[in-house]
C-alpha cells in the first residue's frame, strides 16, 4: 500500500480546518460579527470572548470565522470561473491548433500584463470596490494559468495511441476532446486549482487590505489586518490573529496542491 505524502496529509488537515470553520460560520458564531459593544472594546481573551474584542467591541473569534467563509467563497468562485474559462480555451487551442492556438496563447500572454491588483483598481474605479470586484479580478488572472495547463496537458494526450485510434474510427476533434482528452487532463487541472486556491485567498486578503474587496460590515482577514495596523502597539493581537488565519489557509492549500501533484505525477511516483 502506497504511503501518502506528509505534505498531502498536513495540507488536508489545514484545509479541512479552514473549510469546516467556514461551513460552521454559516449556522453559528459565538456572537454576531457585526455587533458593536464599545464598552467592551479591547477586551482580553477570556471564556466570554475567546480571542478578545477589537476597537469597536466586536468579538474577534466571530469575525475570523465569518471572514473564513468569505475567503473560501471568493476563492472557490474565482477559481471555478477562471478555471472553467481557461480550461475551455486551452482545450480549444489544443484541439484546433494552428492560428487558433496561437491567438489563444498570445491572449494568455497579454493577460499576464494585467495583475489582479491593477485590474481590481480599474474595476473599482468603474463599479466601486466590492467582493464582486475581487472575484472578477482574481478569476481574470486565473484564466491564462488554466489555459496554459490545459493546453500543455491536452497536447500530450493528442499524441496517445487511443486518440489516434479514435480519430481513425471517425470521431471528430470535439468528441475526442470531450470523451478522451478532458478526462485525462483532470488530474493536473485539479492540482493547479488547489494551488490557485491558495493564491486566490492571498489575493482576496490583499485586495481587502487595500479597500478593494470586502466592504464593511462584511468580514475579511485582509480588512482586519488593515484596521489593526494603527493599533500594533496597543493591541498587536488584532493583527496577529487574521495574519495567522491567512498563513494557515494559504499553507494548507499549497501543501495540499503539492501533495496531490506528488501522488498524481507518474515520474514522482516512480521516484518514491
Amino acid at each position: 500500500m502506497t504511503r501518502l505524502p506528509v505534505n498531502l496529509m498536513i495540507g488536508a488537515v489545514l484545509v479541512g480546518l479552514v473549510v469546516a470553520t467556514a461551513a460552521l460560520s454559516l449556522v453559528w458564531t459565538p456572537y454576531d460579527h457585526t455587533l458593536l459593544n464599545i464598552r467592551d472594546k479591547f477586551a482580553p481573551a477570556s471564556p466570554v470572548h475567546w480571542l478578545g474584542t477589537d476597537q469597536l467591541g466586536r468579538d474577534v473569534f466571530s469575525q475570523l470565522m465569518a471572514a473564513a467563509r468569505n475567503s473560501v467563497a471568493v476563492a472557490l468562485t474565482a477559481v471555478f470561473i477562471g478555471g472553467s474559462i481557461g480550461v475551455s480555451l486551452g482545450l480549444l487551442a489544443s484541439a484546433i491548433g494552428g492560428l487558433v492556438e496561437d491567438i489563444v496563447m498570445r491572449l494568455a500572454d497579454i493577460s499576464f500584463a494585467f495583475p489582479a491588483l491593477l485590474f481590481a483598481i480599474m474595476l473599482a474605479a468603474v463599479f466601486g470596490p466590492s467582493l464582486t470586484v475581487a472575484v472578477v479580478a482574481i478569476a481574470f488572472i486565473n484564466i491564462p494559468v488554466f489555459a496554459r495547463v490545459a493546453r500543455a496537458s491536452a497536447n500530450q494526450i493528442w499524441t496517445r495511441e487511443y486518440v489516434f485510434a479514435a480519430r481513425a474510427a471517425g470521431m471528430g476533434r470535439f468528441a475526442i476532446t470531450r470523451d478522451h482528452v478532458l478526462p485525462n487532463i483532470a488530474a493536473p487541472v485539479i492540482v493547479q486549482a488547489t494551488i490557485e486556491f491558495a493564491i486566490a485567498i492571498l489575493a482576496e486578503a490583499a485586495l481587502s487590505y487595500l479597500g478593494l474587496g470586502a466592504q464593511p460590515p462584511a468580514p475579511s482577514w485582509g480588512r482586519m489586518l488593515s484596521e489593526a495596523q494603527t493599533l500594533m502597539y496597543l493591541a498587536p493581537q488584532l493583527a496577529i490573529y487574521p495574519g495567522l488565519c491567512i498563513v494557515v489557509a494559504v499553507l494548507g492549500f499549497s501543501l495540499l496542491g503539492d501533495g496531490l501533484r506528488d501522488v498524481t505525477d507518474p515520474r514522482l511516483v516512480r521516484e518514491r
